[in-house]
């Protein structure tokens, strides 16, 4: 039997920031987190604010320098690369932010956005102009939005032309940091779509990152549940998402809005049933 390694293997990483202030104390906000992504997998990392996740993202993007454990990419040790190492591995990790309003220069029109990455790893004008109108079709702008800049295009828009600007130099692996977030519902839909139409069409893998579970079930193959800087629950998506086994990836799911008034008003009333027996637990702890 044989056996494929990881596309990404996040072992055992720690990162640690210093304290604020004069002898302020550093703070660890990961604590030995492992993850894995295989080729062309979508793995959503799910957990409320300040749990740590935007941090692993910017750590496997080299934004984050890591403490503690090791980041491995297609085999080879990225934990501590070089810039002129990051730059070679930006062919094959890609990142789209959260914002679309800010993630892109609003004084250079589209085209330019999309050919500049293309342009500095080496590609000719000519090519460049070719890609971007391939890229455009990609994901579903016209071919005159080339000469428009971002204020002219809605938050959807914008966060088609972020993706584009992704899949330039037709990477392996891609961040997507909350790219849905600062969206409304139905643009939402539209951009998931996307996503899982542009993986069908090349293969690329995704880490995903999110607050909501919802979402996460909608575009992952996988889910792994960040609580405080730890990874306290990994498995299918659809499992995670419908019959989780930590209390914490219950509480996400009973937090998760529904339009069903009799349903909300059940969760809510497991949301304080889950919360008084946390409650009890520490009292109990501190006794």
């Amino acid at each position: 039997m044989t056996t494929t390694n990881p596309l990404l293997d996040v072992n055992d990483l720690r990162v640690t920031f210093p304290g604020r202030g004069f002898r302020a104390r550093p703070t660890e906000v990961l604590h030995g987190v492992s993850l894995t992504i295989d080729q062309g997998e979508t793995l959503g990392l799910v957990g409320e604010s300040g749990s740590g996740k935007t941090t692993i993202g910017r750590a496997v993007l080299g934004l984050v320098k890591p403490s503690g454990g090791t980041i491995t990419f297609d085999g080879r040790d990225i934990t501590h690369a070089t810039p002129k190492e990051r730059r070679v591995l930006a062919r094959d990790i890609q990142v789209v932010f959260q914002d679309p309003y800010t993630s892109l220069n609003p004084s250079l029109t589209i085209g330019d956005i999309l050919s500049e990455p293309l342009i500095v790893q080496g590609a000719t004008a000519r090519d460049a102009r070719t890609r971007v109108r391939t890229l455009l079709d990609q994901v579903g702008l016209p071919a005159d939005a080339t000469e428009r800049l971002p204020r002219e295009f809605s938050g959807g828009q914008r966060q088609r032309v972020a993706i584009a600007r992704a899949l330039a130099p037709e990477p392996r692996l891609i961040v997507c940091d909350e790219p849905v977030s600062a969206l409304d519902l139905s643009t939402q839909a539209r951009v998931l779509d996307l996503f899982l139409d542009i993986q069908r069409r090349t293969g690329v893998a995704y880490l995903f990152i999110t607050h909501d579970l919802a979402v996460v079930r909608h575009v992952s193959h996988r889910v792994s549940v960040l609580y405080r800087g730890d990874n306290v629950e990994t498995g299918p998506a659809d499992t995670v998402t419908s019959t989780p086994e930590h209390p914490y990836t219950r509480k996400l799911l009973l937090a998760s809005p529904v339009a069903d008034p009799t349903e909300q008003e059940r969760r809510r009333t497991e949301r304080r049933r889950l919360a008084a027996l946390a409650a009890g637990e520490s009292d109990a702890g501190q006794a």
